[in-house]
């Protein structure tokens, strides 16, 4: 494929070699090309600064601990993060909900669908007595059947977009705009709530240091891969950004 960097080959044989990991991703072929690169890069590294090993991972790993240096978070840090982020340290909250879904496909035009839902929406709001009954015509979603009802729900049993609406709402609560999702449009109503527990600081603290010590390091790392592939000779693709796969 003609892929090198600083001189260094990396041919067909290897991206065989390495594909076979990367079966799951969006672009395997990318995705092997843009690790055999990085790996190169970072050996390459490693070989410059003298740095040795059983292995090539361990080699990796050692110019990390070496080059990519963060200090630990602080108890300020952490107690901002704390408070900014409390959904992230209640356990035991729970909403009961129900929606109406209008399902995003290619025979229906979006347009015509945020007519339609927005529509029934502003019937709501007048009549929310109606909600199962237009739950059964009009949603896209199994739970139409039984008047929109989606039971108890918890933190991470939903898409992100539609937790962030959802834990939101108060009880008894109908959701003033639609709310969009990756499966469509929805209409949203919490029927019950339970506020959970939020747990104190001190039995959470060593928890978010390491949580933002990791994000640190994670962004760090980036700017130091960054920095190496920008001054390497890489001939035969171009890398966007510099990705981390390796890395975990």
């Amino acid at each position: 494929m003609g892929i090198s960097v600083n001189g260094f080959e990396i041919d067909d044989a290897a991206i065989e070699q390495e594909i076979v990991h990367h079966q799951k991703a969006g672009n395997p072929l990318k995705e092997t090309v843009h690790e055999l690169v990085l790996r190169t890069v970072l050996l390459q590294e490693a070989d410059r600064l003298g740095i040795t090993g059983q292995d090539d991972d361990e080699r990796i790993e050692a110019l990390f601990a070496q080059e990519v240096k963060v200090p630990q978070a602080d108890e300020a840090a952490c107690e901002t993060y704390y408070r900014n982020h409390p959904e992230q340290f209640t356990h035991g909250e729970m909403v009961e909900a129900r929606h109406i879904l209008f399902q995003v496909t290619p025979t229906v035009s979006l347009d015509f669908l945020r007519t339609t839902a927005e529509s029934i929406l502003e019937t709501l709001k007048i009549h929310p007595e109606r909600f199962a009954e237009l739950a059964k015509t009009y949603s896209n979603c199994p739970s139409g059947a039984v008047g929109g009802s989606l039971g108890q729900l918890m933190r991470g049993q939903t898409v992100p977009e539609f937790e962030r609406v959802l834990f939101r709402l108060g009880e008894g609560e109908l959701a003033g705009r639609l709310l969009e999702t990756r499966f469509g449009l929805h209409i949203v109503q919490v029927m019950k709530r339970i506020d959970g527990r939020l747990l104190p600081f001190d039995a959470v603290k060593a928890q978010i240091g390491e949580t933002l010590t990791r994000q640190t390091w994670h962004r760090a790392l980036h700017q130091y891969l960054q920095i190496l592939v920008g001054r390497a000779d890489i001939q035969g693709v171009t890398l966007e950004g510099a990705q981390t796969p390796l890395v975990q």
